[in-house]
């Protein structure tokens, strides 16, 4: 079956004249997407675009780019292997799959078309479904007072005496009075598609809280030291995210700190301020992340230890299925954060699959890596795959940075050790311009046991005979290169370049 589903915007969305979008399912009506402005790159803040829709079996496109005649087109990530036409300043293709694209007309990333196809909803909750309390205001925009929220999902409503179970945002703009709302034990918070709420999602102390939709969480209108994220999950247990898109946030996109269990899954984000990474952990543990895109203006996924209130390690991390854009910093970050006043933490146990990382841009050469593992604060780093990783070229920084660090800017110590870390099947179209880094810090602080099982770069080359070239090292203690069948080892310590 060959199916569309269009959300409408609601009055008073922030909308972007760049291009016209249209899609029908095989052979059925055109149907018009609303495209939403989403700013993006810190360094100099742009304005792109972005539209979604789900889809059941083969759906078309059809994209009237407005600002400028289509000479060459590029629908990323590559790995998709979509093709566009183009003719008459239109360009169509085909959508067979779940994918989430961005279509660049000449070249252009930064007035790029963001592009959602998703799945449709699976038990999704109905107005009229018992124990929903519905927030509505059609035709206006909707007003909450949190305190006003979390009455009505305590008083029951109907003769039963049981508390509702579900916040239904219906379509429509609605705005969170204080900006944060606390989400109770037991309940689920759906945003609809077509709905945008204003405000800050907060789960602190609870367990069994689902927060989902396909509505849009928007905080652009909010000042960066304003520090607001778009969720935060803070001492709770079986959390669950999915489906939503969240728009500049002032700080992370989401926030997870002493938390467990926690699922992420079809997540989109976009950010611009300093510190807006997107998904965020600290001191948590079995935390599963599926299908997501983050376009982020600081660290797309980032793996710590103690921070502030969060204290301990962090295992059990799985990222799949997803796409990263950094703009700033790095798209996969682990380590910097621990607790120095005593002997560090672990981070262990984390699991990098079937990502394609579509830009890396940071001028500071001490953050760079798109795959970077930086062991600071007495910290031990252990048990880390990559695996079927695909680095499109990026604009400024290097590969794969692992280190024993000492960052004044975050580590009052350095860490202790990085140990036991595989990269399988990870392809680089880029041209290497920078040394990749594996060092430990001293005799002591060391990293041991580094992997890479078939690393290919640009036209298919392996890992490049000349050492200095691709990659530099100090305290290694065994790097392990698996070149087809292949194995070569150094092993010692210090190694030099």
């Amino acid at each position: 079956m060959n199916k569309t589903i269009i959300y409408s915007a609601p009055e008073g969305a922030v909308g972007s004249k760049d291009y016209r979008v249209r899609v029908r399912a095989k052979d059925g009506d055109w149907q018009e997407l609303f495209l939403y402005e989403v700013k993006v790159d810190m360094h100099h803040v742009r304005q792109a675009s972005m539209a979604y829709f789900d889809r059941e079996g083969i759906v078309e496109v059809e994209i009237e780019c407005l600002f400028a005649k289509i000479n060459s087109v590029v629908i990323r990530p590559l790995s998709t292997q979509i093709r566009a036409g183009h003719e008459g300043g239109i360009l169509r293709f085909v959508i067979d799959r779940p994918v989430k694209l961005s279509v660049e007309i000449n070249g252009e990333r930064f007035r790029n078309l963001h592009l959602f196809a998703g799945e449709p909803e699976q038990d999704a909750p109905q107005p009229d479904d018992p124990g929903v309390v519905v927030l509505e205001r059609p035709g206006k925009t909707a007003i909450h007072r949190a305190a006003d929220i979390l009455r009505l999902l305590k008083t029951p409503l109907d003769s039963s005496g049981q508390e509702p179970d579900t916040l239904y945002f219906a379509p429509g703009l609605h705005y969170i009075e204080e900006t944060i709302l606390r989400i109770p034990s037991g309940k689920t918070v759906y945003i609809a598609g077509g709905a945008i709420v204003v405000g800050s999602l907060v789960c602190e102390h609870v367990q069994d809280v689902t927060i989902k939709g396909r509505g849009v969480l928007y905080l652009s209108e909010y000042h960066r030291y304003s520090a607001f994220r778009g969720i935060r999950i803070g001492f709770s247990h079986n959390i669950e995210v999915e489906g939503l898109i969240l728009i500049d946030p002032p700080h992370y996109s989401i926030y997870i700190g002493k938390s467990s269990q926690i699922r992420i899954r079809n997540f989109k984000s976009f950010s611009t301020r300093g510190w807006s990474d997107g998904i965020d952990m600290m001191a948590s543990s079995d935390i599963e992340i599926d299908d997501v895109f983050l376009r982020t203006s600081d660290d797309c996924i980032a793996i710590y230890g103690t921070r502030w209130d969060y204290r301990g390690g962090t295992s059990r991390v799985k990222v799949r299925n997803s796409v990263l854009w950094a703009d700033v910093a790095h798209p996969l970050m682990i380590g910097t954060h621990g607790d120095y006043n005593k002997d560090g933490d672990t981070i262990e146990d984390i699991v990098f699959e079937n990502l394609d990382i579509l830009e890396h841009h940071e001028p500071q050469e001490n953050y760079w890596g798109a795959m970077a593992i930086n062991a600071g604060d007495k910290n031990t780093v252990r048990n880390v795959r990559y695996d079927d990783i695909r680095v499109e070229p990026f604009e400024l920084g290097q590969l794969i940075d692992i280190r024993v660090v000492h960052n004044p800017d975050y580590n009052p110590a350095p860490g202790t050790r990085i140990e036991n870390i595989t990269f399988r099947n990870v392809s680089y179209t880029g041209d290497n311009a920078k040394p990749n880094r594996i060092y430990g810090f001293d005799q002591d602080r060391v990293v041991m046991e580094s992997h890479s099982f078939g690393y290919k770069s640009t036209g298919g080359r392996y890992f490049r005979r000349k050492r200095s070239i691709f990659i530099s090292m100090s305290m290694l203690e065994t790097l392990s290169f698996w070149l087809k069948d292949d194995i070569r080892k150094s092993r010692g310590c210090p190694i030099s370049p």
